[in-house]
């Protein structure tokens, strides 16, 4: 699989969509909102997505619960992962049920419009991040594991891969990445004893089959963003803490990768850093750019992870309606909201 991951404008293929996903770099696509109209619609999407692309491709969107949750219309709501611990009024056993739960729940309905992996679950600390916030499961980091624990365990119990994010912890930095650089002092002890904890322990229990690096810097271990970084990608990540998965670049598009330089520079500084798939979202332009002139690789022990990223469940959004399983769900879950 090739290492670039794209998005398309609209909610039906263009030609040049077409001609772009048969391209030997590209492996990956991401959707947004602006994709989705209805559970039926989306479904053709990624039907035709696949198709153009005449080969495995890694279909991706960011639909965690909350705030950041793609695809509404029909779609079940899935609360902000912030909000578990106090719908489960906060306690241990009952929040992880609650989190299996919406685990389970959001990786349904996202397979069965054709989608292969959610960006999930978010592993930063809710602490004076703007851009993290409710998105984290919890301000005390203890409880941070055991809850993404129980949430991966309900992906993975209906056929979804795990992705942890943002390696390694973008909690503590005020700073969005998305519109601005983020940059954290702190030493690399002070990060490995707070917010890199969830990761760790994570990785050690064996439940992440990816991981996706913020757009910070630790002038303190590197002077280049996580991302960008052999020395946290290699040397931390993949040495220290022996992670085998998957190596998500966020999106090269932020302002937190302009550091970098260019979108070539960056694609090119990503994978040499360790990235199996870079994503580049929103910049068409660059797309074409990185496609045609960067001087990329297709990796075949990248290509390898990344085939284990794809979904092995076929079950459509009729049938998953229709399921039991899906209905009571469902349920439970209207029931926790509407206490």
């Amino acid at each position: 699989m090739g290492p670039l991951m794209l998005d398309v404008a609209g909610t039906s293929l263009t030609a040049e969509d077409k001609e772009l996903l048969n391209h030997p770099l590209v492996g990956g696509l991401i959707l947004f909102t602006r994709n989705f109209q209805t559970p039926e619609q989306v479904s053709e999407l990624t039907r035709a997505i696949r198709i153009a692309a005449k080969k495995d491709i890694l279909i991706a969107v960011d639909h965690e619960g909350g705030r950041v949750q793609r695809f509404r219309e029909g779609f079940s709501s899935i609360p902000a992962m912030g909000n578990i611990w106090s719908l489960a009024n906060q306690d241990i056993e009952q929040a992880k049920t609650v989190a299996k739960r919406c685990g389970s729940l959001m990786a349904m309905e996202v397979q069965a419009v054709g989608v292969d992996i959610s960006f999930a679950p978010i592993l930063d600390i809710n602490g004076v991040s703007d851009v993290i916030g409710d998105r984290s499961f919890h301000c005390d980091v203890n409880y941070i594991a055991p809850l993404a624990q129980a949430f991966i365990a309900g992906m993975q119990n209906v056929g979804m891969k795990a992705t942890g994010k943002h390696f390694p912890g973008h909690g503590s930095v005020q700073a969005d990445s998305h519109i601005d650089m983020a940059i954290d002092n702190r030493s690399y002890e002070q990060v490995k004893a707070l917010d890199m904890l969830p990761f760790q322990m994570l990785i050690a229990s064996n439940d992440l089959d990816a991981m996706m690096p913020a757009h910070v810097i630790f002038p303190e271990v590197d002077d280049r963003s996580v991302g960008f970084s052999s020395v946290w990608l290699q040397g931390i990540l993949r040495n220290q803490l022996g992670f085998n998965g998957v190596i998500f670049s966020d999106d090269l598009s932020m302002q937190g990768a302009s550091s970098i330089g260019g979108y070539i520079e960056r694609c090119e500084a990503a994978q040499e850093a360790g990235c199996d798939m870079l994503l580049l979202c929103n910049t068409r332009d660059a797309v074409v750019d990185v496609l045609d002139n960067a001087n990329l690789k297709v990796d075949p022990t990248s290509s390898e992870r990344l085939k284990r990223m794809l979904k092995t469940t076929n079950i459509n959004w009729q049938q998953m309606k229709e399921s039991h399983y899906w209905q009571q769900l469902s349920n439970e879950l209207s029931s926790k909201l509407s206490k």
